[in-house]
């Protein structure tokens, strides 16, 4: 994805003068020992905002929350970090890689919007780098957040498809477990 066009219409001075926060998570311990893709990419994150403007210095990883599920903000310390800093104005742009890594409610989502805008930070995920204080940017991350909440709303399913809302892969699944041969629901 080229995001220079992107970059130098939203990513000012101002940002670049504050820290780029990178915030890494997994839901489950055993996520953090199995998915280590998923987590070697969240971490790459910190490249796209390097190639944004900040320096490596400036990179701040937050990633105290890896085996913490994302449905309350009230047991992620680094997540409650996060929000502080973003409110404190040190923040110009928090990456993650998608919005269910910041959050899995509406409720933690939109408050982090709502700071980010007030702020001026900028949300950067594997998709794109948005400004809250855009209303498109700001309806788009608003979307993301109650699609993440609504594919994930168990809690002890958090990082998996709810298969009431994705029938697709629960056909998939029924299809293995008949053996493969190609039967379907």
């Amino acid at each position: 994805m080229n995001t220079a066009p992107q970059a130098s219409s939203k990513v000012s001075a101002a940002h670049l003068r504050r820290g780029a926060y990178l915030y890494v998570r997994q839901s489950t311990i055993k996520q953090v020992l199995t998915n280590t893709e998923s987590t070697l990419r969240q971490y790459d994150l910190r490249g796209r905002a390097i190639a944004f403007g900040w320096s490596s210095e400036q990179v701040i990883v937050i990633d105290i929350d890896q085996g913490h599920s994302g449905a309350s903000a009230a047991d992620r310390e680094g997540f409650q970090r996060l929000v502080a800093d973003v409110g404190m104005g040190k923040a110009g742009i928090v990456l993650g890689l998608e919005c269910s890594r910041l959050a899995r409610n509406n409720a933690d989502w939109h408050r982090l919007l709502e700071i980010c805008a007030l702020s001026g930070t900028l949300i950067c995920d594997e998709d794109g780098l948005y400004d809250p204080r855009d209303f498109n940017d700001r309806m788009l991350l608003g979307m993301k957040g109650q699609l993440s909440e609504a594919l994930c709303r168990y809690r002890h399913k958090a990082s998996y498809a709810d298969l009431a809302v994705m029938p697709i892969i629960r056909r998939q699944r029924q299809v293995v477990r008949a053996g493969g041969r190609g039967r379907s629901a």
